[in-house]
């Protein structure tokens, strides 16, 4: 692999989002992250959080080419994001891999758009749930971990895109503590691509969400935070709610809790959900909404 190939195939990603936007308290309204050009029309692969809500975006090019770009899509099953460059960046696509055929242990490079690099080792390939209502079946992880992952690419050791940099994580085993990154896999992109390019976003319908930031402690699903304004405030969820039973199913753990959500019917449906409070048993009756009709839409700069 030559790295320098590589760079020219990556952008510094820079967004600014409205101070009312509904991301912004959570995620800021100044985002810098990395992407990584797919397409030679100058077609950005980068994480969604990034240019969720974004009103201006600027990609950088690592011989220092400034142009703009259009918040093109963010889907938020898998947590991609794309940006159309709006002016020549000049920049090589890189070629997509197969993260199915990468194994535990493989050797991978994951690199940002600013010119830095690390060389890691793929160290699991499990699932991965996220407190903000996100599942991914098989995540990849990696260690060491880049300082700054966010949309980092994840390149195998023949050039290949594998994946896309989301989170920088703790890994604890045997008293020893390792910081380590969390990739989405590049083979979440293709069933969705051309939904992405023509619609903006997937074909089938949007899953059910409730603005809810949750825990699993001891398998039990712990209610962190409440987003304002969203369904779960709303329903009356508060911090430290245990969440145990949607409808006439039991929760067994975060994932579960996510499954039974997006089982429970189309974004809008309202259904019964047990909690415990101090200790005490209670019933609400909780309306799901579509994510996507809180947020912010891309507009052309």
């Amino acid at each position: 692999m030559n790295i320098d190939t590589i760079f020219q195939s990556m952008v510094a990603v820079r967004s600014s989002i409205p101070e009312d936007a509904f991301t912004a308290t959570a995620l800021g309204i100044r985002r810098e992250g990395s992407g990584v050009v797919i397409r030679t029309n100058g077609l950005v692969l980068t994480i969604g959080y990034l240019i969720t809500e974004a009103e201006e975006v600027w990609l950088t090019s690592s011989d220092g080419k400034v142009v703009p770009g259009h918040a093109l899509a963010y889907d938020q099953e898998t947590g991609f994001g794309l940006v159309q460059a709006l002016g020549q960046l000049g920049c090589p696509a890189v070629d997509l891999g197969n993260a199915d055929e990468a194994k535990v242990g493989d050797p991978v490079v994951l690199a940002d758009g600013m010119g830095q690099y690390v060389e890691a080792n793929i160290v699991a390939k499990q699932q991965f749930a996220g407190y903000w209502e996100y599942l991914l079946d098989e995540a990849i992880f990696i260690s060491p971990a880049h300082p700054s992952w966010g949309g980092a690419a994840l390149i195998s050791p023949d050039g290949k895109l594998l994946g896309i940099g989301s989170l920088r994580m703790e890994l604890s085993q045997g008293g020893a503590r390792t910081d380590i990154n969390m990739i989405v896999p590049i083979n979440l992109l293709r069933p969705i691509l051309d939904d992405l390019l023509n619609r903006g976003q997937i074909s089938h319908p949007p899953r059910p969400w409730l603005g809810v930031f949750s825990a699993e402690s001891n398998g039990q699903v712990v209610v962190m935070n409440v987003a304002e304004g969203s369904p779960g405030a709303l329903a009356g969820l508060r911090q430290g709610d245990v969440i145990s039973e949607i409808g006439d199913g039991q929760i067994a753990g975060l994932a579960d809790f996510y499954r039974k959500l997006w089982g429970s019917g189309p974004a809008g449906t309202e259904f019964p959900m047990r909690i415990l409070r101090n200790g005490r048993e209670a019933w609400l009756r909780v309306k799901s909404a579509d994510r996507g009709s809180y947020l912010k839409k891309p507009r052309m700069q």
